[in-house]
């Protein structure tokens, strides 16, 4: 029997519940104990902002400057170099979708569905819309790109915010209320929709091609859950993403051709450098996958059930944050242990990044933390 809307919006309700219940449940296995590391990298802590009482939400760089939002409604722009504020607003709401920025323009999503884009921290438009989206918008030329919930792609106009165009494929019933894959590969706008990436004319909306990730399975709408999960990584013409909890695949993104998948169990995105691409697994899993074939060069088990991060490249390190308040470096070779660094406590709640050789981290407790090599 089909399912009414409200009938959908419950279970989808109930999904995001269940995976918050797992992630809390008192049955859920030891994190992996920490042991005594002497690094082969360090680095020393050189600033740290504070962004948001109600927890960090996510994190992006342009230039020397890091974007951050909470989920309170705080979006600052932070000089990377000093730590200091270039500019912050607070919205005062809470917010359903971090800040995206082309480093002139910034646009978030509240949960009241309005989009809000700022330019130097003061806001210039505002466009209410029909649909909840929980990843961060795209600015790039002069517009502003949503994904949807209801696995739509809608375009604005950066200066007015009026809608210029809106595409929407029926999906199944139920979405992350997490972060997924909209980017810009040349003149190509890339979406995750469900398990596909589908490839749209930027300019109005019309389908290049589309291209599975993943298959469906299952035989109920919880088992064939399945969405693209930022972030992802490019490489060139070569795409990298995840879909959740199913694979970690590799798209030629010019042509819409499946390169390869092979089957993982994470909750987030990838990154990689150009020979391997590298995933953090739900059990706290480290893999690294041959950028070429997909083939698996190394796995370390060594953060077992530290409920990771997605992972980010630096150098020889391979970097994710755990909910304990660490950060770990792990040889990008093999992944054996090669660094360390603490936080405030609280979980790593958007993938690490980096500007120059300033690494950042962005935590639940609403810190902004930088790191530089000694």
């Amino acid at each position: 029997m089909a399912l009414s809307l409200v009938s959908k919006q419950f279970i989808a309700l109930v999904f995001t519940v269940f995976l918050v219940g797992c992630s809390s449940s008192g049955n859920k296995p030891k994190p992996a104990p920490l042991t005594a590391l002497a690094p082969v990298v360090s680095a020393q802590q050189v600033w740290v902002n504070r962004i948001g009482d109600g927890g960090g939400l996510s994190l992006s760089v342009h230039a020397d400057t890091a974007l951050v939002a909470s989920r309170n409604g705080a979006i600052a722009a932070v000089d990377t170099t000093s730590g200091k504020d270039v500019w912050r607003v607070n919205l005062g709401e809470p917010l359903s979708a971090g800040a995206g920025s082309d480093g002139h323009m910034a646009a978030v999503v509240t949960q009241r569905n309005e989009l809000v884009a700022m330019v130097n921290g003061k806001v210039v438009w505002r466009q209410r819309m029909p649909f909840a989206t929980f990843t961060a918008p795209l600015v790039a030329g002069q517009r502003v790109f949503v994904l949807g919930a209801d696995r739509s792609v809608t375009a604005f106009d950066g200066n007015s915010g009026a809608r210029l165009w809106s595409q929407t494929r029926p999906g199944e019933a139920l979405v992350l209320r997490q972060g997924g894959v909209l980017m810009p590969i040349g003149d190509t706008l890339l979406a995750g929709l469900g398990q596909r990436f589908v490839s749209f004319n930027p300019n109005t909306g019309a389908v290049r091609w589309d291209v599975a990730l993943a298959n469906l399975r299952g035989a109920n709408d919880i088992e064939r859950m399945i969405d693209m999960v930022g972030p992802a990584n490019r490489l060139g013409d070569t795409v990298c993403a995840r879909a959740f909890q199913s694979v970690v695949g590799c798209i030629d993104a010019v042509r819409g051709r499946l390169k390869w998948a092979q089957p993982a169990d994470g909750r987030w995105g990838v990154s990689g450098d150009d020979t391997h691409v590298f995933g953090s697994e739900s059990n706290g899993t480290i893999i690294a996958y041959r950028r070429d074939t997909g083939a698996k060069a190394w796995s370390s088990s060594l953060l077992a059930h530290r409920d990771l991060s997605a992972p980010l490249v630096l150098g020889r390190s391979v970097v994710v944050g755990d909910a304990m308040g660490f950060v770990h470096l792990l040889s990008r070779e093999d992944g054996s242990a090669t660094g360390r660094l603490v936080t405030d406590g609280s979980a790593t709640v958007a993938p690490p990044a980096v500007v120059g050789d300033t690494l950042m981290v962005l935590t639940q407790n609403g810190n902004l933390f930088a790191w530089r090599p000694q």
